[in-house]
């Protein structure tokens, strides 16, 4: 996936719940060195972050998506 390329709610309606979740978190430790990379020089494309952080909110809706459907 390129860096500006985002996820659709399609792509992640094909990952299973586990893979989901890690997928989570790689994402957000990527999240979190990009940020912090920002601050120290700036990046070459500062728009991948918030592409990052978008997608990382579009995983997150999806897994609260599944955890209610789940409960009811």
């Amino acid at each position: 996936m390129g860096a500006n390329k985002k996820l659709n709610h399609e792509d992640l309606r094909q990952f299973v719940t586990e893979d989901l979740v890690a997928k989570i978190k790689t994402d957000t430790a990527a999240l979190s060195k990009l940020t912090f990379n920002h601050a120290v020089s700036p990046l070459d494309n500062p728009a991948s972050i918030r592409v990052k952080r978008r997608d990382v909110a579009r995983m997150n809706t999806e897994l609260n998506r599944r955890k209610q459907e789940k409960k009811a």
